[in-house]
């Protein structure tokens, strides 16, 4: 009996040396950061949500070809609605590093614009305490990369958010993204955009330079938080609706990527996820077609990967 415990538990010493070997320690630091060559380090810009929550002054409208009418806040920012919300009763179900991504609406000081019916503007009192705007019982958010007025970077992501119309329902053409027959909501990988195809290659931006994409030409992207050493994924639930996960891939199938610690990471969800470099990867659910980039830089924690699987951090 002693001899089959000292057995065990020299094998678990191998397997943890084996391990160590692989995928030693490793940080987030300047080492582990790749710029695009030629191109000028610009600094990260922080989400809204690090401060206290905006209210939205008078709304307006804004005619979008793709969308129809849309929503906005006296800014010209789009306002969006969230489908795991409910509107009756209001309750917001977006907390943490949701409403990272997701800035939400402060209510008071708003007004309705013009062609608007005034009575569909409510408010919902947050789990914290704090008051949240509302359009038909919907609490409204912000996205964290719109950066200036008429844009709608948020629209579809996870096939979960959706710009506003003016009458508080989803935007026109809210029913064409991707989601799931049935449910309004994409689980993770369900968001049509952010499969990964098979493979993985190198592409050239204009902005990031070398990066990976996978077989269909989607960015892919790391975590922050996540770890090499331990090779833990932080990315998990809710999250991994908007980030999926890339799938293994075979190193035949993997061109221009480093072969190190090229090894594949079990999570404890039971998927199995590609890492680079011992890094997990994603693909990002907002990404509608090769060449998008619209994860970088998503709540100053998610950026593209370089070949050789650091960060690239350039904004």
């Amino acid at each position: 009996m002693g001899m089959k415990r000292g057995t065990t538990l020299a094998a678990a010493a191998v397997a943890v040396v084996l391990a160590a070997t692989a995928c030693g320690p490793s940080q987030d630091n300047a080492a582990d950061t790749a710029k695009p060559a030629g191109a000028a380090a610009q600094a990260s810009s922080q989400p809204a949500a690090d401060g206290a929550a905006e209210p939205a002054g008078r709304l307006a409208i804004a005619t979008s070809e793709q969308l129809g009418p849309v929503l906005t806040d006296s800014a010209g920012l789009t306002l969006y609605r969230f489908d795991k919300d409910t509107a009756k009763p209001p309750k917001s179900n977006c907390d943490g590093d949701c409403a990272k991504t997701w800035p939400v609406v402060a209510a008071g000081d708003v007004t309705a614009t013009a062609g608007m019916d005034p009575a569909l503007l409510g408010e919902v009192v947050r789990t914290d305490g704090t008051k949240q705007l509302t359009v038909a019982g919907w609490p409204a958010y912000r996205f964290a990369k719109d950066t200036k007025a008429g844009e709608f970077n948020g629209q579809g992501v996870g096939g979960v958010w959706f710009a506003f119309a003016p009458d508080g329902k989803k935007a026109a053409k809210a029913a064409a993204a991707p989601a799931p027959a049935g449910t309004g909501e994409a689980g993770a990988g369900e968001a049509g955009a952010g499969e990964a195809g098979t493979g993985l290659s190198v592409a050239k931006d204009p902005k990031l330079g070398d990066h990976i994409v996978d077989g269909k030409g989607m960015t892919v992207y790391r975590f922050k938080p996540d770890t090499a050493w331990p090779m833990v994924s932080k990315c998990v639930g809710d999250c991994l609706a908007k980030w999926p996960v890339v799938p293994p891939v075979d190193k035949a199938d993997a061109k221009g990527i480093t072969e190190r610690n090229y090894l594949v990471l079990d999570r404890p969800d039971g998927k199995k996820q590609q890492t680079v470099d011992c890094w997990p990867v994603y693909t990002f659910a907002g990404d509608n077609k090769p060449g998008d980039i619209n994860g970088q830089g998503v709540g100053g924690t998610w950026y593209a990967v370089a070949p050789d699987g650091k960060l690239i951090t350039v904004q």
